[in-house]
């Protein structure tokens, strides 16, 4: 445990921003997986078009604010179009 007060502050914020972080993530893997089931039970194009559209903006986010890699960010959203094409 730290003595000093700045590095206490430090091991405050860095775990506040993991747990976010953390939050983000999940969700943006909760949301990869909604598109995978939708792909699965042949639900119709117009409801997984608006849950690409989710991961899509979620996965941007991420992106955005350094959560995510920008290569991982592109490589999730491949493998969603790819699992799209390939049940078409």
């Amino acid at each position: 445990m730290p003595q000093i007060r700045s590095a206490k502050k430090r091991v405050e914020v860095a775990e506040r921003n993991r747990k976010r972080n953390k939050t983000v993530k999940s969700a943006i893997r909760t949301s990869i997986k909604d598109v995978h089931t939708a792909i699965a039970d042949g639900a119709e194009q117009d409801k997984i078009n608006e849950l690409v559209k989710v991961v899509y903006s979620r996965i941007d986010t991420a992106v955005l604010k350094g959560i995510v890699h920008k290569k991982k960010g592109s490589r999730d959203k491949s493998r969603v179009m790819a699992a799209i094409k390939r049940a078409s």
